[in-house]
């Protein structure tokens, strides 16, 4: 899953992509609230985490216009205000969740994973599709029936987003927007060879290839 990260602190943002990208997420970092407002119209990010004391334009005004155009993208506001009438205001202009700084990494995580589950329609609680349970602090699947299978940094993240998305097809440059960030410099097969992976630890019958569109995670795949 790919995030937006709003951020002018330099320092804070690169502790904050590399704790992202630890939990399996793809960060881009926007410095001020003119490249946030660009950046996130262009419909590649699945949330934003937003700092309202942005340069150039305040976090909050950009939020307000998201929502005026209807950029329905989940926002997780990130501010050092902790007066209850400016985090009602900040749920007015749209936000979906709110955390104050200072703040733990672990609450920053837990809040983004919840948010994303709801934006989706999905139950708070573990990842579950028919047979398989995603463990997101180990970054392993579960079988229903099995041990736990350990996967790679980047399985783990392809494999989110088939659960995310399940019994749907899933085009090639959908995922690849979403598995990588603007830094990643990758081969032309590298999601061919992740998928291959998965298969050989999940399953070949798990996911599917749908010749001309994309990959689909079929939920009922193994059961009995």
């Amino acid at each position: 899953m790919r995030i937006l990260l709003a951020e002018d602190d330099s320092t804070l943002a690169r502790l904050l992509r590399d704790t992202l990208r630890g939990a399996g997420y793809a960060v881009d970092i926007a410095p001020d609230g003119i490249e946030a407002d660009f950046l996130a119209r262009e419909g590649l990010f699945d949330a934003v985490i937003l700092d309202l004391g942005l340069p150039r334009r305040p976090g909050l005004d950009v939020l307000r216009d998201w929502r005026a155009t209807g950029l329905d993208l989940p926002v997780l506001i990130l501010t050092a205000r902790d007066a209850w009438h400016e985090k009602i205001e900040g749920f007015r202009a749209g936000a979906d969740d709110y955390l104050t700084k200072p703040f733990h990494a672990e609450e920053l995580l837990a809040r983004l994973s919840a948010l994303l589950r709801r934006a989706r329609g999905q139950a708070p609680g573990p990842l579950s599709v028919g047979r398989w349970r995603l463990d997101e602090a180990s970054q392993e699947i579960r079988p229903a029936d099995g041990p736990p299978v350990a996967l790679t940094h980047f399985e783990y993240r392809l494999l989110r987003l088939f659960l995310l998305h399940p019994d749907r097809v899933l085009s090639r440059a959908w995922l690849e927007e979403r598995l990588y960030d603007e830094s990643h410099e990758g081969g032309s097969n590298v999601l061919e060879v992740l998928v291959n992976r998965l298969r050989g630890k999940l399953g070949r019958e798990t996911i599917q290839t749908r010749r001309g569109q994309g990959y689909l995670f079929a939920s009922g795949a193994g059961q009995p």
